[in-house]
């Protein structure tokens, strides 16, 4: 295929295993967000692809071609790094134009792939600007541009908007959606921010301990999370247990909701929180429950419901008759998912 492919890739140090028999596919003109929690080895496989570490085992190939020993000057790949890496002691245009002068570049067209990368960031006539002059934002830009100098054919992003604060970070995160947009080159996008991986994506990889747990587009992750990490990682916190009956309905502390295709025994649901709303009695598909906390938010009121010593909680209108703490309380629930574990 064109484009990135990985197989198999497995990392090994001090005796632990980083990464475990990692595959995925980028094509040409697709961002691919790598996202999950700090240490789940996104930052290790982004380094096996660039070649700055040797995979224990697997494959990485560009184009149907197997670079796995290449070094990662022969891969033609870019970089933009979390820091940003920029020299401080040359100027914006000089930082463009870094890895030009090192591939031999003729000075002409150096000059005139600055310009063409500065407009395209949105920092044109920054050619002589001080790197200690810039906000962040502009340094990142920078930074994005740089990367992009060599004409690379696969560019690779690790967690380049960290450092920014969550203002900025939402409105570069748009910014360079629209960059990536134009280019026709696989990207890989490295981040623990669920917010910046759905903004910037066309698909999703989910890592969690050293695997991939869950890959599709923004919507269909969102919508089916499959596993209970994924469903928790996204924020989706309402995960019950629960024994399934012979009718298909599975019955736990808080009722009975369903049906639920598969063989009476044990089963994980999650409580979606979409089209919750508060009802004066119980039923299928209610949520019963002691009203253990009621947090007001402003338009919105978070109740969190115990029963059975589990907890769940749902975002409910605050004009609504809210429950008081301790009290009794449903909530009717309209979408249901069972969950691997």
């Amino acid at each position: 295929m064109t484009g990135l492919s990985v197989r198999g890739a497995t990392f090994r140090a001090g005796g632990r295993e980083i990464l475990s028999d990692v595959s995925l596919d980028v094509v040409p003109g697709e961002t691919l967000a790598l996202l999950g929690p700090s240490g789940c080895g996104k930052t290790t496989l982004l380094r096996i692809i660039a070649g700055l570490e040797a995979p224990s085992a697997g494959v990485v190939a560009f184009d149907d071609r197997d670079v796995s020993n290449s070094p990662p000057h022969r891969r033609g790949f870019g970089m933009m790094f979390q820091d940003h890496a920029l020299f401080p002691h040359l100027d914006v245009g000089a930082n463009v134009e870094f890895g030009l002068k090192r591939a031999h570049w003729p000075e002409p067209r150096r000059r005139e792939r600055v310009q063409e990368l500065l407009d395209l960031v949105g920092l044109p006539g920054f050619e002589r600007r001080r790197i200690d002059r810039l906000s962040g934002g502009e340094r990142q830009r920078v930074a994005l541009a740089r990367a992009l100098a060599p004409e690379p054919r696969l560019l690779m992003l690790d967690e380049p908007l960290a450092s920014l604060d969550r203002s900025l970070r939402e409105r570069l995160a748009g910014e360079l959606r629209e960059i990536l947009g134009r280019l026709a080159i696989p990207a890989i996008y490295v981040t623990h921010d669920q917010a910046e991986a759905f903004a910037l994506a066309d698909r999703i990889a989910i890592m969690n301990s050293g695997r991939v747990t869950r890959v599709g587009r923004p919507s269909e992750v969102w919508e089916h999370p499959e596993t209970e990490f994924v469903a928790r990682f996204l924020g989706m916190g309402n995960v019950v247990s629960g024994e399934r009956e012979p009718d298909g309905w599975v019955r736990t502390a808080f009722g009975r909701f369903g049906p639920v295709a598969g063989p009476a025994g044990p089963a994980r649901l999650l409580l979606r929180p979409e089209g919750v709303t508060l009802v004066t009695a119980p039923g299928d598909g209610v949520a019963e429950g002691i009203a253990e906390a009621v947090a007001f938010g402003g338009e919105r009121t978070t109740v969190t419901l115990t029963a059975g010593g589990q907890r769940v909680e749902f975002s409910l209108p605050s004009s609504a008759e809210l429950p008081a703490r301790g009290e009794p309380a449903c909530v009717s629930v309209p979408q249901i998912q069972e969950l691997a574990q």
